[in-house]
């Protein structure tokens, strides 16, 4: 049984995107689509990071809020972060305070820039590069993995070189989030729309 309802739109989506206005366009035009410039992807790295234990509804209201706080994530500015960033980040109400979670900002940042001068190439090049030669190919939501395989090697491969509160279900997130699996359920009508993916 299909998982999707049809829009007043006549556009079908999973029953999570369908509702509040926010996540359906954040659905209708973001989630899934390429993201391969390096700031985008710590951007999302970041997000998803937060994320953990929360829903995306909550860290998407606080999307601009973050990106302020965070210099539009930047990851040179973020790198340079002090102990006076950090305790103003605790104390900005527009974002998630979360003291672990801002310092594995700051931190991951600072792989980021690191990764510049890998042989594995820059934080995009490097996510990407665990790709899978296939996408899960889900009809109801029971059906959409959280981990796979190749989350669980970027996972390993990012804390080897240097990242953290980067476990393989927030990185099967990350890889939904910028396209490089395709989750959407086949009935949607998002379905191979990143080309990156057949429908």
């Amino acid at each position: 049984m299909s998982e999707v309802v049809v829009g007043d739109d006549g556009l079908a989506r999973p029953t999570w995107a369908s509702v509040d206005p926010m996540l359906r366009d954040y659905y209708d035009t973001e989630w899934g689509m390429p993201v391969r410039d390096e700031r985008g992807v710590f951007e999302r790295l970041s997000l998803e990071a937060f994320q953990s234990g929360l829903s995306w509804a909550t860290i998407l209201r606080k999307r601009p809020a973050f990106r302020e706080a965070f210099a539009d994530f930047a990851p040179e500015a973020v790198a340079g972060f002090g102990d006076a960033d950090v305790e103003r980040l605790m104390a900005d109400a527009g974002i998630v305070r979360n003291r672990a979670k801002v310092l594995a900002t700051i931190q991951n940042a600072r792989a980021t820039l690191g990764l510049r001068e890998d042989p594995d190439g820059d934080l995009a090049a490097y996510v990407w590069s665990f790709r899978p030669a296939q996408t899960p190919r889900p009809r109801t939501h029971a059906d959409v993995p959280t981990t796979s395989a190749e989350s669980i090697a970027l996972s390993k491969g990012l804390k080897r070189k240097g990242f953290t509160f980067v476990g393989p279900t927030t990185m099967f997130a990350l890889m939904e989030a910028i396209g490089i699996v395709d989750t959407h359920l086949l009935d949607s009508h998002r379905r191979g729309t990143s080309g990156i993916w057949p429908g």
